[in-house]
């Protein structure tokens, strides 16, 4: 019998208008990242980092979120976690399930600061030292609506703060025979839940409100490392804090910062995906994440190969 572990019952919704409509923290997460990207951003062409004006941050802001950060991120989710949507593309506009990968909104960012930078013929690394220095914190908003979600937990443990999340139920691997008995357990405290479409995804819906349903759970859920709490540290706060410090010191030269976020970044990603359950099969030893964040490596070695090359003095 498992220790009397946390069984995660947070609520997905910020305010919840009636069923399934309403507004979400993961939602209301890329909101709050895209709002700190936009003050960070102006002052930081205040203090003439970058080529930025202040009158063109809430543009580039609004841009880049929609067409770097959404929609990156949504055809990488789809490309590296979920090639199988393509054979139903109306999935692919369902985000409000869900489904958004780092890597691809990094990618998006990417593609759209360097047009960007062509179309207004001002430095591309100039944009993106700025741009890389604020964008952990979007990071940072992203995983701890993960954790709110109760969604991409951590791989099994029994360290004394491990949670137990009711999510892990829809859980392809989780044993049928553990399936039956927490839906014939749930339906005797409740037995409205034998009438309900689909029995899990109504008891994890009442575990939120329910202790005696949470208390049921916690005889069956792994206790989990939190993971997305992990990530939300390391890929958020402490890689903001390393890279705004860089881009403090570093006005010039250009991409510094940039080449520095690619090195950083994917280092921060290893050591959290160690903590993670790996939500697609592995390549090799490596989880889907680690596998991808290990070609950033290359490309922050070149950024910074670049830029102490060139070493040019980023536009006032």
């Amino acid at each position: 019998m498992w220790l009397a572990f946390y069984v995660h019952h947070l609520d997905p919704f910020l305010v919840r208008f009636y069923g399934d409509i309403g507004i979400r923290w993961y939602g209301t997460a890329y909101l709050a990242g895209f709002v700190a990207a936009f003050f960070l951003l102006k002052w930081l062409a205040r203090k003439g980092y970058g080529p930025l004006r202040e009158t063109q941050v809430a543009d580039f802001v609004f841009f880049a979120a929609v067409f770097g950060v959404l929609v990156g991120g949504r055809l990488g989710y789809v490309l590296f976690y979920r090639p199988q949507m393509i054979l139903h593309p109306l999935e692919i506009f369902q985000v409000w399930d869900g489904g958004m990968a780092s890597h691809g909104g990094i990618l998006g960012l990417v593609l759209f600061s360097f047009i960007y930078a062509r179309r207004h013929h001002i430095s591309w690394t100039g944009i993106g030292d700025n741009l890389v220095a604020v964008a952990p914190l979007g990071l940072m908003f992203g995983r701890l609506a993960n954790f709110i979600n109760g969604e991409l937990y951590g791989r099994p443990t029994t360290v004394p703060w491990a949670m137990q999340f009711p999510s892990e139920l829809l859980d392809p691997t989780f044993p049928s025979d553990k399936v039956s008995a927490v839906v014939a357990k749930c339906e005797s405290v409740i037995p409205a839940l034998a009438q309900a479409v689909d029995p899990v995804r109504a008891i994890i819906a009442e575990s939120r409100t329910n202790p005696q349903i949470r208390e049921v759970l916690s005889q069956f859920l792994t206790p989990r490392h939190p993971s997305q709490l992990y990530e939300a540290f390391l890929e958020g706060l402490l890689l903001f804090v390393c890279l705004i410090t860089i881009r403090l010191r570093f006005r010039q030269p250009n991409g510094v910062t940039t080449g520095f976020f690619f090195l950083l970044y994917p280092t921060m990603r290893i050591i959290g995906e160690m903590f993670r359950e790996p939500d697609a099969p592995l390549t090799g030893p490596f989880t889907r994440g680690q596998f991808l964040s290990l070609f950033m490596f290359l490309v922050g070695i070149a950024f910074l190969v670049f830029a102490f090359r060139q070493k040019k003095t980023p536009a006032s």
